[in-house]
């Protein structure tokens, strides 16, 4: 049985919803990933994860299905995504993605759904799911929304043995050893190793200045040497965020 709403017939997807299931919203961006990895890779990934989570769910007697991902993201920043001035990064106002993201609860409350995770794979896009959760449930207080960014479930062990020299921290981590990683697990055909760009890491300043300084950016857009990245790693990592999102909803999304 498919865990994507996408792929289910309505009339399947109202027997689920109307005998209590669990919805995942998960949360991308359209974004540069480096030469290597493709536009998409936040909510591919958002949405691998969550379809293993719903999968896993099932299994311990949890039903949950997994909504179409909302695909763009609010405006890239330089120190956590290589910013907007990259082709192909093509991102949302901020009150766009609020109002997209209250939109999608409030007609998920409307199909009678009431428990949803919100599972976002773009920094950037915190703040704003946030306020477009809190004004869906200002209208619907029945609703009860859990928000999480995957990689927060990744265990310290695991930090530990893909990072043997040191964890750069999540902020330069952007399409480096984990994202590639992770891609590596789940979308190895969309992955270029070849074109794997031989850069230092970025090296950014406590403040932010607008205009975008030129040179801030590695020119290839990868915050961190993506080097030793490899599928194994992306599946010892997608385990930890997989059975701690799970973990997380049979323990609070009651």
């Amino acid at each position: 049985m498919s865990h994507l709403m996408a792929e289910m017939p309505w009339t399947q997807y109202r027997r689920r919803i109307d005998a209590g299931a669990v919805v995942l919203l998960p949360l991308g961006s359209v974004e540069q990933h480096g030469p290597h990895l493709p536009l998409g890779t936040d909510h591919l990934l958002a949405t691998a994860v969550s379809a293993d989570a719903a999968r896993m769910l099932a299994g311990r007697g949890r039903d949950a299905m997994v909504a179409p991902a909302l695909a763009y993201g609010y405006k890239s920043q330089p120190h956590m995504g290589g910013g907007q001035a990259f082709p192909g990064t093509t991102s949302l106002d901020a009150m766009t993605l609020i109002g997209q993201v209250r939109d999608i609860l409030r007609e998920l409350h409307r199909h009678g759904c009431r428990r949803i995770v919100v599972v976002n794979s773009h920094c950037e896009n915190q703040a704003f799911a946030w306020e477009g959760i809190d004004l869906a449930r200002r209208e619907h207080p029945q609703l009860r929304v859990m928000r999480l960014e995957y990689w927060d479930f990744t265990a310290p062990s695991t930090l530990d043995a893909v990072f043997p020299d040191g964890f750069p921290g999540w902020a330069l981590e952007h399409a480096a050893v984990v994202e590639t990683s992770l891609m590596l697990h789940y979308h190895p055909a969309l992955v270029d190793m070849a074109a794997l760009p031989d850069e230092p890491a970025a090296a950014f300043p406590v403040w932010d200045l607008c205009p975008q300084p030129d040179g801030l950016v590695p020119s290839q857009g990868v915050l961190s040497p993506a080097r030793g990245a490899d599928a194994a790693k992306g599946a010892r990592i997608a385990a930890d965020c997989v059975a701690g999102i799970v973990d997380a909803v049979l323990r609070d999304l009651r």
